[in-house]
Parts: C-alpha cells; structure tokens; sequence
C-alpha cells in the first residue's frame, strides 16, 4: 500500500541521508564529467548512449528490488525537490529553448508534482470461481527508452520518471537536442531523489549529445523493452516503426467550437487563457476557433478584453510569411510549409514586433478572423496566434472543426450550453482529451478533475498515460485452490 509522506517526514529523511553522506559516491562508468547548468555536475548523463543503458539496466534492478514503499518513498521526495526546484527548472527551460513563460512553467512543474500518479496506480486484480483463483499485477516492462520534447523539457522527464518508476522500470531519455541543460537537469533531481531516498547514485540516465544517431542505439538496444515517445510527428513514426512496443504522443491541432448558447464573456476569457499558457507550447492547447457568427463579434471582444489583439487580413497574411517557412522536399522536390522555430513559444508582443506592431506588456495573444483555408487554422503553430472562423450552424463548425483537427484526435474544446452539441461534437472529432466549457489545461488536472501528463498518447491509444501505462499484465493461476466461498 502507497504511504503519503508528510513534508515533515521527507525533510527528515533528505536530513539524515545528507548527515550520513559523507562524500558524494563515485561516478560510474562512462558518466560524463562537465558542469551543467551553474557549472553543477549532472548525475546519470554519459557520453556514450550504451553506457547509459547499462546504467539504466542496473536502476532497473534496483528498483526491483525496492518494495513498494520505497519506490514510493522516492518518489515523494521527487516530488518534493520538484516543487522546490520548479521556479529554476522553468527559467533554464525559457533561457534555453527561448519558448514559453517562466511563470507558466513554473506552474507546470508544480502540476507535475502534485498531481502524476505514483505506485496507487498500480492495481493488481483477482479472480476468484469455480477453478480456484487468478490474480493479474501489473508487471514492469524493464528498461524504458524515452524520447523528451523541448516544448516541456524537465515536466516531461519528471513526470514519466515518477510513472515508470513507480511502475518498476528503469528508464534511459534521450532528450530533444535544444533542450538537453534542462532535460538533464531533470535527470540529476531525479537521482538525488534517489539517493536522499537511500536508492541507487543512478537511477535514471541520460546522454549528453543526445542525436539521432543515440535515439538509433536506444532503438535496437535488446535491453530496451518499451519505447516512449513525446515529440513531434517525424519522431513518433520513428519509434513506432521500430519492432519494440511503444507508447506514441504525437502532434494535435485542437480546435474551439463557440455556439449561441455559450457564456460567451467566459468563453472568451477561457480561450485565451488556454491559448496563452506556456505561449501555446502545450499540445492541447486551443489553436483555431470556430464561432458562431451569431456569436463571434462578441466573442471577439470578450477576447480582446482579455489580452488578445485583432489584426486585420492584410496583418494576417504578413505576420503567416514569417511564423510559417517554405521547405522543399530534396527527394521529391515537393514544397510545403513548416513551422518556423524562431518564432514557436514566443511572446506575442515579439510577434507582433516583427510585422512593426508594438504593444503592452498586457497583450498576451494574437487574434484575427481568417477563413478556413488559411494557414492559421491549417498549422499546430504553438505560437500564441488564434485565428477566428465564422459559421452559421453547429454542422459547419463540427465539419470544420473535424477537418482542422487532421485526425490527430488529440484534443478538442467546446464552449456551450446545449448537451447536444457537445455529445455531436464530442463523437465526431473523437479526440483523447475534450473539455468543455473550461481553458484547454483543464484537460491535464489544471483546474480540472483527474491526473496530470505530458505524454498524451493519442496514436497508440493510451490516452494520458500514468504508472499503469508503462507496466505489462501477467496472470498466475491457483487451480481449484484458494477460493474460500
């Protein structure tokens, strides 16, 4: 049974251990000797992927070995050293990548701390009849390969670690290049977690030049058991292309339905707030609308009285030229547009600076009315951009909205009234996640109901995924034994 420590309890375990350390242990082998952030030394990231998979290997069997008490006992001060470390991880983050909000990141990283399941998410379950009794528990995999995003770097790596260790798997990342300071930063706390929790020096591991070619390693390596995957479409097709089981959370365009019976003062308020959290970096983040005209000019200004700024066609089409770029395909010679990186998880007074807009502080997002075709409503920009389409019923805007999304079924949101609107919706777009009536990040237990991930693994079918997530059922059987009724 999990044990919830009190903070007074975990304050007196990470003094004692502290007390008893009388020298840092010994680095193991391979185990990469620079400074990280604040010239701190990281703990577990090596300079050669298979290194780190051996050290993986054996955090694996040190978990293993753990009872559920003490995995849950790590986990807590994980958690623990998360909320205090949070302010600093969300502030690499930004510095790093140049994406999103350190306040919102804050926020996020207090979210993972508080609300990502731990070992109560394992529940074994029995079966008792006429042939006796079968109990089914939820196994580890073993060693976990996992690919990390920049867009929520150190979330990312926290939250998987305390599933998959609660689960009973040892766990190699292979962060995203443009986020490898924070990514490791976060491997580090989770292995002084390990160590104020009388674990193992190394418990989960990293590399230090996470590339490709190490993501290729981690792929074929036979210890790997279980690939996970948060990233962008490229990647995720990547892993699960691979012969190994694997969990895939892929790319979402979530779309907004306003119908005529919403509270439209709140919808508006609501929108932007999802919208602009972390600068649209989250997945689930509200990135089109679709309005009924009936509604939209007042849902327009709801918005602006919440920080949005309308530009007009003619601004649209500029500011597109820049945030979007053309590429073509050197195989094909196709061409086609992508997201420019410059311009992902920035503020959207830097957006509008680079079309000669100059604004407050107070102006947080980028509205404009744009028709369905257009490259607004078309792209997952992550950019605090919203573009606004008006239509005329509740067919036009779930035809569109249903389009918009591009079958990612990732997440989609909807501000009414009517029961059944929402129920049409809902069953047509068949999205992971769907909220209603609420900012896009109630849809991760951020002023919603149920836990909290950063992996949302629509392609694969997991959904949020939580400690169950990364375990495998294994059944042993009682024959004709043990049923006592």
């Amino acid at each position: 049974m999990a044990i919830n420590w009190t903070e007074a309890q975990i304050e007196e375990i990470v003094a004692s251990v502290m007390k008893s350390l009388t020298k840092e242990a010994p680095a193991t082998k391979g185990e990469y000797d620079g400074a990280g952030y604040n010239g701190k030394k990281y703990i577990g990231v090596y300079t050669d992927m298979k290194d780190a998979i051996d050290a993986a290997e054996s955090g694996y069997k040190a978990i293993r070995a753990m009872s559920l008490e003490q995995r849950e006992k790590v986990i807590d001060i994980i958690r623990d050293l998360c909320r205090k470390e949070a302010s600093t991880m969300a502030s690499l983050g930004v510095s790093e990548t140049k994406m999103g909000r350190v306040d919102h990141k804050t926020a996020k990283h207090m979210l993972v701390a508080d609300k990502t399941p731990g070992t109560a998410d394992i529940q074994a379950q029995v079966k008792t009849g006429d042939y006796g009794l079968t109990l089914t528990e939820m196994a580890p995999f073993g060693v976990v390969g996992s690919i990390t995003p920049s867009t929520n770097p150190s979330e990312t790596v926290i939250c998987n670690s305390i599933g998959m260790i609660a689960a009973g798997n040892g766990v190699v990342f292979n962060p995203h290049p443009n986020a490898i300071a924070t990514s490791n930063y976060a491997v580090d706390l989770i292995n002084r977690a390990s160590q104020l929790a009388g674990g193992p020096r190394v418990l989960v591991s990293s590399v230090v030049k996470p590339t490709l070619d190490t993501a290729d390693i981690m792929y074929k390596d036979p210890r790997i058991r279980l690939l996970v995957c948060t990233g962008g479409p490229g990647v995720v097709k990547s892993v699960l292309s691979s012969g190994k089981k694997a969990i895939g959370a892929g790319a979402g365009n979530p779309p907004v339905i306003v119908d005529d019976t919403a509270d439209i003062r709140k919808a508006g308020k609501d929108i932007i707030d999802g919208c602009t959290f972390d600068n649209n970096l989250p997945c689930i983040a509200e990135k089109e609308v679709f309005a009924f005209n009936s509604v939209a000019t007042e849902l327009i200004d709801a918005m602006k009285e919440n920080g949005a700024y309308l530009i007009n066609s003619e601004q649209a089409s500029k500011l597109a030229s820049i945030v979007l770029v053309e590429k073509t395909n050197p195989k094909t010679g196709i061409k086609s547009k992508i997201v420019n990186r410059d311009c992902v998880g920035r503020d959207a007074k830097v957006l509008l600076e680079k079309i000669g807009i100059t604004v407050c502080d107070k102006i947080r997002c980028i509205i404009c009315e744009t028709d369905f075709n257009h490259d607004f409503v078309q792209h997952e920009l992550m950019m605090p951009i919203l573009p606004v389409v008006r239509v005329k019923d509740i067919d036009e805007a779930i035809d569109l909205a249903v389009k918009a999304e591009h079958g990612n079924r990732h997440t989609a949101h909807m501000h009414s009234k009517n029961i059944d609107n929402l129920t049409r919706f809902a069953r047509a777009v068949e999205t992971t996640i769907f909220v209603k009536n609420a900012p896009s990040y109630a849809g991760i237990g951020f002023g919603g109901e149920g836990h909290t991930t950063f992996t949302i693994a629509g392609p694969t079918g997991e959904g949020l995924t939580s400690a169950k997530s990364f375990t495998r059922k294994r059944r042993c059987v009682l024959s004709e034994s043990f049923r006592i009724i």
